[in-house]
């Protein structure tokens, strides 16, 4: 037969910590807390499999349960020395929720339950206090009538108010028990009114409405919300606690608080809480009385004159500094607990590792292991990755005001301030005028780099997580707000109008790319600030860690925050971003336009310095660790212009008439791009710019051993192949022009040549293209474009649903496609070693910063990931923790 409950107090229980899927992590910390002696009310749990069955048996209880908790409740009575239901010496109970992750104030609770029109007299007798009994019975009927009766709170918050103001009061605690008998009736005619029907009086009854109230309340939209937004899976369920209650509004000796063994702001080691004294649990958090410091310490910090629970309370603060201090002992983490006073006596009512800010994550990990209570790898295991975005960007102050105009998706992290513009030019020429700007464009393009790189922060109507501007953001470390739908840009106008409200070039506003929100105005901003702990854990992580970190970057800046963050390498230049640039794009357009081959190369002249020169200084920065250059990838209308204004001035500058401009990119115009004439293509029909991108290669490796004396040796990269004849043409002109740099300046150069894997035909030809190929970098975002056949600038649409509906389990652009993506990965990491054991492999696509998909990439054997800069210190954790998950699985 199945155990539905599991019982509690008297320093035993049932249950243990380790029972928490079936406990909930409040039934199996209450067990626990008994179990180590500490004082704690009895009481029992009924289970997460009560929750299962509830759902799957159209909300009704197993049968067998009413008889489990008549006897629980009975054994719970006897300890409390009470009776539930009874008249003359009643028990009162609790009902709370308790699922195994912490879900704070997302379900419901009912507090003094078993109160009625004749318990409350007994416990009025009893207390000695009949303003304490009647205070408790109508914060009963106003809990209940809310949580359980479904009539709003506010009706009864409007009843007590408009009594106080009618009375004079201005605190609760002013109210007689004569008044709180007056509230009563008013209340329970509330009710009445509301529902038909009178406030129930059985406490059995009432009882059962609860428990039902807590279990339905999983189903509620603020649990499925935070369910979701947590990764909490649906079929957890929750369990429900119902414990003997003490009271903490029983006088001056009583009191209720909630504390944390340690900041959880700051990571300090200090006991952190508030308390409050003569009142219950939902006064310390309801901001109806302000709360008093627990300790002096903090009441002097704080200025408070109100006194602290360590000069009120003495004794009992004593016992429970005592008990906060073995139980962050026994948990080896630091504690958020509840706690009452009765009558001076001390009853722990919860504890639970506490929720903190990932500053204070790193330094309680870091602490605790520097302390022996923890090892250095469980230290690694406790930060979650991708939270170290917090500490890497510009943040908005907690405390400012925001009057939110629009929200998006949390397309790059951070946060800034600045005037709208609406094109690149005007982004640059803010910048040059030192005044800071954000980007507003309907979606970006290549051709906006300068403009992105310019502007503070960037903000996008179309477009998802995924898209050009979110990418390129997160690789410039710039916040960006994407796929903002509500917002309709008129570049014509220069006009931003979100809800009714219209901004011009020019207004002020701000982008929270962490939240996904504009904001108007400019905004108080948190600066970022890496500690000492940061850097502890990172060393310890990077001695566990198997896999590489390389990082995406083109330019100087990048690379040299690359570097800063810990990065061993550039695992993706793309040579295009480097062609946007004033004189660059001149030559850019040149070539497209020539006619022949002459042309192209009279053009690619022009290039080359520009070229090695940059080469020649990502070398010098990165001092002799590897870099991957990818040859030209985009379709090569993407550098040309498109509207009739800037076809004219490109005209003009160029010297060509207007419409051979035209029909060039009529003629280079392609339906599907993505898949046109673009990577590897560009390099076999026009080997010249292969040779062009090759030389530059060569002669800034050349030029930069010449300054730094490190060897040099570029991984120069193919992309776009689905065979190993494409490579073989390709690699045919780097290897002649490495050999043609060599008999000019009588220095050899040594370099790898590999290709780009993101198409699936190349993971399926891999073993052919490995006798080639030295080297493989999955390139996972046009992989999941290709494997899925979703296009990911348009995939904004409809992967809401997909996910929603479970037929993708996340974002396939965020976290890789295990099941699709993955095995074809797999499948050309198998093959490619087959022809080559020592093959280096690579990703570097948006996943190679994607802890989830690091984590897949540990299962594959991948040499190392490559991500942008601002995400090198997130990968390194993240590939830290999936080697010491690995050990695990291989211990087990």
């Amino acid at each position: 037969m199945a155990k539905w409950v599991y019982e509690f107090g008297d320093g035993t229980a049932e249950g243990t910590s380790e029972m928490r899927n079936l406990l909930g992590g409040k039934g199996a910390n209450l067990a626990e807390m008994a179990n180590l002696g500490l004082p704690v009310p009895p009481g029992f749990t009924i289970t997460t499999e009560v929750c299962t069955y509830f759902y799957d048996h159209g909300e009704t209880f197993p049968p067998d349960l009413e008889s489990a908790v008549d006897a629980a409740l009975e054994k719970a009575g006897k300890l409390a020395g009470h009776v539930f239901g009874d008249e003359e010496n009643p028990l009162l109970v609790s009902v709370r929720s308790g699922s195994r992750a912490s879900m704070p104030g997302m379900m419901d609770t009912v507090l003094n339950l078993g109160l009625s029109d004749k318990t409350v007299e007994a416990l009025a007798r009893q207390s000695g206090n009949a303003r304490f009994a009647y205070d408790s019975y109508r914060r009963f009927i106003q809990m209940y009538s809310n949580v359980v009766l479904d009539v709003d709170h506010h009706n009864f918050e409007d009843i007590l108010e408009s009594f106080k103001e009618r009375k004079g009061y201005s605190l609760d605690t002013e109210l007689t028990a004569d008044d709180w008998k007056v509230i009563i009736t008013a209340y329970k005619a509330k009710v009445l009114e509301a529902l038909g029907a009178p406030f129930p009086q059985d406490p059995k009854a009432q009882l059962w409405g609860a428990i039902g109230a807590v279990f339905g309340s999983w189903m509620n939209p603020r649990a499925i919300t935070y369910r979701k937004l947590q990764n909490i899976p649906a079929d957890w369920g929750t369990a429900v606690n119902v414990q003997a209650m003490v009271f903490g509004n029983m006088g001056e000796t009583s009191a209720t608080g909630v504390a944390f063994t340690r900041n959880p702001s700051t990571g300090a080691r200090e006991l952190y809480g508030e308390f409050l004294i003569n009142a219950q649990g939902e006064d310390v958090v309801a901001g109806i009385r302000t709360p008093q410091n627990i300790t002096e310490a903090a009441r002097i910090e704080a200025g408070s004159d109100k006194p602290s629970m360590e000069t009120a309370l003495p004794e009992v603060f004593a016992e429970f500094r005592r008990a906060t201090e073995l139980l962050e002992k026994h948990y080896r983490d630091m504690q958020d607990m509840e706690f009452t006073v009765e009558n001076g006596k001390l009853w722990m009512l919860q504890t639970r590792n506490g929720k903190r800010t990932t500053r204070a994550s790193l330094r309680i990990a870091v602490e605790m292991a520097n302390d022996g209570l923890i090892t250095r790898d469980e230290a690694v295991m406790r930060i979650d990755p991708a939270s170290l975005d917090q500490l890497l960007h510009p943040t908005i102050d907690p405390k400012a005001d925001r009057k939110i105009i629009a929200t998006g998706l949390p397309a790059s992290p951070g946060a800034a301030s600045g005037e709208i513009v609406f094109n690149s030019s005007d982004a640059e020429a803010a910048k040059a005028a030192g005044r800071p700007c954000i980007l507003v464009r309907i979606e970006t393009s290549p051709e906006d780099i300068h403009g992105m790189h310019a502007s503070e922060g960037i903000l996008t109507t179309r477009g998802g997580m995924t898209s050009h501007a979110a990418v390129v953001a997160r690789g410039m470390g710039k916040p960006c707000v994407s796929g903002a739908g509500g917002v309709k840009v008129d570049y014509k106008a220069g006009t931003l109008t979100s809800g009714g409200v219209t901004f011009k070039k020019g207004d002020l506003v701000t982008v929270d790319g962490t939240a996904g929100q504009v904001i108007a105005g400019a905004i108080a901003m948190l600066q970022p600030e890496l500690s000492g702990e940061f850097a502890a854990l990172m060393e310890w992580a990077d001695k566990k860690r198997r896999m590489g970190v390389r990082a995406n970057a083109e330019t100087p800046q990048d690379a040299r925050v690359a570097r800063k963050f810990g990065a061993e390498g550039i695992g993706l230049c793309r040579t295009e971003h480097m062609f946007f640039d004033g004189d660059r794009i001149v030559a850019v357009r040149e070539m497209i336009l020539a006619s022949d081959e002459a042309g192209r190369r009279h053009a690619l002249a022009k290039l080359l310095p520009i070229q090695r020169d940059d080469f020649a200084e990502l070398f010098e920065i990165m001092s002799g660790l590897p870099v991957t250059i990818r040859l030209l990838d985009p379709p090569l209308h993407e550098f040309l212009p498109h509207t009739d204004k800037e076809i004219a001035e490109v005209a003009t500058s160029l010297g060509v008439p207007e419409d051979k401009l035209r029909q060039r990119a009529s003629d280079l115009h392609e339906f599907n791009p993505m898949l046109g004439f673009r990577g590897c293509r560009l390099a076999i029909a026009f080997p010249e710019i292969a040779e062009m991108q090759a030389r530059a290669i060569f002669e800034g490796a050349i030029a930069a051993k010449k300054k730094t004396g490190a060897v040099v040796t570029p991984e120069i990269m193919v992309p776009l192949v689905f065979g190993k004849k494409e490579l073989d043409l390709v690699k045919a002109s780097i290897d002649a022009m490495a050999k043609a740099v060599e008999a000019e300046t009588g220095e050899s150069v040594p370099y790898y040549v590999g290709t780009m894997i993101e198409l699936p035909r190349a993971c399926l030809r891999a073993a052919e293209i490995a006798e080639t190929a030295e080297f493989f970098s999955f390139g996972t975002n046009d992989l999941t474009q290709t494997g899925l056949g979703i296009s990911r600038d348009d995939a904004a649409s409809f992967l809401g649903p997909y996910t929603a509906k479970g037929i993708l389990p996340s974002d396939p652009f965020v976290t890789i496609d295990l099941e699709g993506v993955g095995e074809l990965v797999q499948i050309g990491v198998e093959r490619g070693q087959q022809t080559r054991p020592d093959i280096k492999l690579g990703i570097c696509g948006e996943h190679g910063g994607d802890p989830a998909s690091i984590h897949f990439c540990e299962q594959v054997g991948l040499t190392y990931v490559s991500c942008s800069p601002f995400r090198v210190p997130i990968a390194r954790l993240a590939a830290a923790q999936a080697a010491l998950g690995k050990m695990v699985e291989n211990q087990g």
